[in-house]
């Protein structure tokens, strides 16, 4: 009996501990989901100087740990290449990667992916709420079963009004950049992909204007056009190449640098006046640049409008998208997607990050009239002009909740404002017909580019420079000790406390 009731009292005694343990670990018990995504891509607290941080955006990654009861460890990466070479080190790292457009088709190609399940396809938050543009083009493209849109947006220039007369007249030519009255005052992307795409477009401009015109007198349908546009972006023959090194080098003479990133302060604080920018970027510098009224000191603080222009002869339209590697865990992955895919959560990640959601849906087109709208149909401009209506049908057709009904979706702007933030957000259809897609590199190819681009950049020095140049001072070498030596049979003796290396 004595036995019995020691048991029981150590039974008892020890029980909190095993309630303890046990609940440490249904913690560990937890799914984990392994994302991996650009730096600042998605809605999260501003983080302050000194560890805390403000509820100023929505913490969308803590949201959908709580709502799912999982853990996300998610990473960052700065380029394509880095995430690329990442997974090729540690397959099976991640279950979730955010690739763009080129990157995606790589990953395809070389069957680095997993499918999304018939479920996700037929009955998913993304497929009813996605815009009807980005799933037909999806479609189109043959990533459907493998990838579903993120972001999306165009090229173009982002400029200030105020910096000559005809600098929209000039502009809306790429080749606009190369006149000599913008020495100094623009730059272009530090991107090997983006900035030989800007230089195809100078070189090919005769007969991009040339498909221009057939499209506009009906000679071509829309996918014809289309088509033909992006055969020529894409062109990367060895005459191309060449001429498009000669194209950038002729307007390096005249940039004021350079840039992936610094080109939205630049134009901010006036140091440039043309930045050659992706949408999303384009809006983040409209924005910041604008005046706006102080609550802190009740003053309207200065500042410049600037716009934005997609050139005449195409632009580059371009998608970065969720993809599950090999080895994924492909159920969280998909209700991570889906739980991004809600309107509600778009226009949060559009309100941290500034560009635009392939998402469409009621709350997202509200979102934007509360941006945009300048009034109704019928009303006047400040400067008594009719607002003119801006046109997103094409993009949220289909995805209202009944809020909205298909047709209505326009927003009513000022002439002004229409070349502004909303032209960036939302491309309109004539842009879209005339975009193109950047296609997959093969590596041959991406050697052939990236050293025009050295070429063009001036550094690095290409590897088979420095082969020449050791193969020069070797040669100097060589003939240099053969005078100095010359006569002699055998190595002088080292200093005393010296020894002589072995090889």
């Amino acid at each position: 009996m004595k036995r019995l009731l020691s048991l029981a009292l150590c039974v008892f005694l020890l029980l909190p501990f095993a309630l303890l343990l046990a609940g440490c670990g249904s913690d560990t018990q937890k799914e984990v989901l392994r994302v991996y995504n650009w730096e600042d891509y998605i809605s999260e607290p501003t983080q302050n100087s000194d560890g805390t941080t403000e509820d100023d955006y929505v913490d969308l990654v803590a949201e959908f740990e709580k709502e799912y009861g999982v853990t996300v460890e998610y990473s960052t990466f700065g380029t394509n290449e880095n995430m690329y070479n990442e997974l090729q080190i540690n397959p099976g790292a991640y279950d979730l990667v955010c690739p763009s457009d080129y990157m995606i088709m790589k990953m395809i190609s070389e069957d680095m992916v997993e499918p999304f399940t018939d479920d996700f396809l037929q009955n998913s938050t993304y497929m009813r709420y996605a815009s009807p543009y980005i799933k037909e083009l999806f479609e189109e493209k043959g990533w459907t079963k493998y990838a579903v849109a993120y972001m999306w947006g165009t090229m173009g220039y982002v400029y200030n009004p105020e910096l000559s007369e005809t600098v929209e007249e000039d502009l809306s030519s790429w080749a606009g950049l190369w006149q000599e009255k913008y020495a100094s005052v623009a730059t272009i992307k530090d991107s090997v992909r983006d900035s030989y795409f800007l230089g195809v477009a100078v070189v090919y401009r005769d007969e991009l204007m040339q498909l221009k015109d057939r499209y506009e007198k009906g000679e071509l349908d829309r996918q014809q056009y289309n088509d033909r546009v992006t055969e020529i972006m894409n062109r990367t023959d060895e005459a191309t190449i060449e001429a498009t090194k000669e194209t950038l080098l002729e307007l390096k003479e005249n940039l004021y640098g350079f840039e992936v990133d610094s080109g939205k302060q630049d134009m901010v604080v006036g140091r440039i006046s043309i930045n050659f920018a992706w949408s999303g970027d384009a809006v983040y510098t409209m924005d910041d640049a604008e005046p706006y009224f102080n609550e802190e000191t009740g003053k309207e603080e200065p500042g410049i409008y600037l716009n934005y222009i997609v050139p005449e002869e195409c632009s580059n339209i371009w998608f970065d998208g969720w993809v599950m590697p090999k080895g994924a865990n492909v159920e969280l992955a998909q209700k991570f997607i889906d739980f991004l895919s809600r309107p509600e959560n778009a226009v949060a990640n559009m309100n941290y990050i500034g560009y635009t959601s392939a998402i469409a849906g009621d709350a997202v087109f509200t979102e934007m009239t509360d941006w945009y709208a300048e009034g109704e149909e019928g009303d006047l401009d400040e400067e008594g002009n009719p607002l003119v209506p801006y046109d997103l049908n094409y993009f949220f057709n289909g995805t209202s909740d009944g809020e909205y009904e298909d047709g209505n979706y326009f927003i009513y702007v000022s002439a002004e404002s229409a070349k502004r933030q909303i032209s960036a957000q939302y491309p309109t259809e004539e842009v879209l017909a005339r975009s193109a897609i950047m296609q997959h590199f093969d590596d041959a190819t991406n050697a052939a580019v990236n050293e025009m681009w050295e070429e063009v950049k001036g550094l690095p020095i290409p590897v088979w420079a420095y082969v020449v140049i050791a193969v020069i001072a070797a040669g100097i070498v060589i003939v240099a000790l053969s005078y100095v030596y010359k006569g002699k049979h055998r190595d002088p003796k080292p200093k005393k406390g010296f020894r002589r290396e072995t090889i």
